[in-house]
């Protein structure tokens, strides 16, 4: 069985532990790119992570983009949503499916 990790600010995903997922609060960019690749190698098939994080680690995300795991999701922060995570959902959709699902013909 694929662990699931939650990476981020600690005000951003303290609440997770709550339902189980492993929590991993960083700090910096730097500590967050090796805190990923550390959880990629260890079983872990599905890695949250905030979206303001994220941002400053996009090269390290890439790696992981092509590959079936882990599955890297963007969530927002405390600070709010800047639609990336989003983004990043509808694209994989059109990937899968072939089209936009959110658009609309009215």
């Amino acid at each position: 069985m694929y662990k699931i990790a939650v990476v981020g600010d600690y005000d951003s995903i303290y609440g997770f532990a709550t339902l189980g997922l492993d929590t991993f609060p960083v700090t910096a960019p730097k500590e967050a790119g090796e805190k990923l690749n550390q959880l990629a190698g260890n079983g872990y098939g599905i890695i949250y992570i905030t979206e303001v994080l994220a941002a400053e680690i996009r090269q390290e995300i890439e790696k992981y983009q092509d590959q079936v795991m882990p599955a890297i999701i963007l969530i927002p922060g405390v600070n709010g949503n800047t639609g990336e995570g989003i983004e990043n959902v509808k694209k994989s959709v059109e990937q899968a499916v072939g089209s936009d699902i959110l658009f609309s013909n009215n």
